[in-house]
């Protein structure tokens, strides 16, 4: 098969598949990885595909952030999966202060926190109202302007506030991560983010399969950074092994 019919059904696998790899192509054609790679750095260059850390992923997948309405909507059964995994995570001392990211996976976690009595700290207005519910909280929200796609407070604000914070866990989301770390579209969302890493003594990070292998415009924080990533079990063997290698813990719910 010629370089440019492969190139060609490569784009056709992409489209159906969402992501595909190098070590299944090589199979699917019978080639090297090598082969494989430069097929798929010559599909970038022209502008067909963005390369991700063991393959490859849609421009589209980079381009366009979904809004919460529809991540709420999208994954729902793993999310939840993923969250009671989460729950135990929290710490033992059920006064401890727990601060939480915005996004639909985190969301999941709010039924969880039933019976804690210490704060919880927030910069997604959404979270702190379903937080609300268990009247023993103690709910902080996070001062900033409010993302219309996350609901989520991101400005200088939000980091400054985050700064002289030291919550013992801090549970976060991603739109993307691979062997490298974790990643979002959107860089005053990034420095939020980062800010939380930064400011809690153990960091988890919720993240379903669909986030794999892909790499969005800012990495907020480096897999050396993370203690423990809970997924549902659709994330690539060789993905786990590499986040292992890094230190992280990998959960499956």
């Amino acid at each position: 098969m010629y370089a440019r019919e492969r190139q060609r059904r490569i784009l056709e696998l992409l489209e159906q598949r969402g992501r595909v790899t190098v070590t299944d192509l090589a199979a699917v054609f019978a080639v090297t990885t090598e082969t494989v790679r430069r097929d798929l750095d010559q599909l970038a260059a022209d502008g067909h595909l963005v390369r991700v850390h063991g393959g490859a992923v849609p421009r589209s997948t980079t381009d366009v952030e979904p809004d919460l309405d529809s991540r709420l909507v999208t994954n729902v059964e793993a999310k939840r999966r993923i969250a009671r995994a989460a729950a135990r995570l929290l710490p033992s001392d059920p006064r401890a202060a727990v601060m939480l990211d915005a996004g639909s996976t985190v969301g999941e976690l709010i039924p969880h926190l039933s019976g804690r009595r210490g704060p919880v700290i927030t910069h997604a207005p959404a979270i702190a109202q379903g937080a609300l519910i268990h009247t023993d909280l103690e709910v902080h929200v996070l001062p900033g302007r409010v993302r219309p796609t996350t609901q989520a407070a991101v400005s200088a604000a939000t980091v400054e506030a985050i700064r002289v914070l030291h919550p013992e866990l801090v549970v976060l989301g991603c739109n993307g991560l691979d062997g490298e770390g974790f990643t979002t579209p959107d860089p005053d969302e990034a420095a939020v983010k980062s800010a939380m890493v930064r400011s809690a003594a153990r960091r988890v990070m919720l993240a379903d399969s669909s986030k794999a292998d892909t790499r969005h415009l800012v990495t907020f924080a480096t897999t050396q950074e993370i203690d423990t990533l809970v997924s549902d079990d659709g994330l690539p063997a060789e993905l786990v092994a590499e986040l292992e290698e890094a230190g992280i813990e990998v959960l499956t719910a």
